[in-house]
């Protein structure tokens, strides 16, 4: 599963200006419902409620938050690049720069973990990170994000 099969370019929000964990989910549900169609509402309670769970945060500057619609039928990711770092409670208390939203319908099962497992995948390479940390250029972190996959697909 490449990114290229669930995030586009107009998924790319280059240069995000927020400075707290709350307001960037606002800000990513808000994107999330313009692609969508979902309510920005929606997306964020989930995204909320799995917060609650445990932070998406997964180290090295890199979050992942993800939920699951009942009445949405593909999976669609949204990527951020946020202007300065905040604090997003992370695995390794770090402050988060890179995030990557992902929605999936309720039904998606494996597919999901699959998504998931390959965003982590891309992200722990630290020569894309440090591309997709140096421009706010939305064509060039699209480029980053999906190219080369074809390769290195899993």
């Amino acid at each position: 599963m490449n990114l290229d099969e669930f995030i586009t370019e107009d998924a790319i929000v280059p240069d995000l200006k927020v400075s707290s964990k709350k307001q960037l989910l606002q800000a990513l549900s808000e994107k999330g419902a313009e692609i969508t169609g979902l309510s920005a509402r929606s997306i964020f309670d989930t995204i909320l409620q799995r917060e609650r769970l445990g932070s998406t945060g997964v180290g090295k500057g890199i979050a992942i938050p993800h939920g699951k619609f009942a009445t949405y039928d593909r999976i669609t990711g949204v990527f951020a690049r946020l202007r300065e770092p905040i604090d997003f409670e992370a695995l390794d208390d770090q402050p988060v720069d890179i995030v990557f939203l992902l929605l999936a319908p309720e039904s998606a099962g494996a597919d999901h973990l699959k998504a998931l497992s390959r965003i982590a995948r891309v992200l722990r390479d630290p020569a894309l990170t440090g591309k997709l940390r140096s421009t706010s250029d939305p064509a060039a972190l699209f480029a980053f994000l999906t190219e080369g996959q074809a390769s290195n697909a899993a």
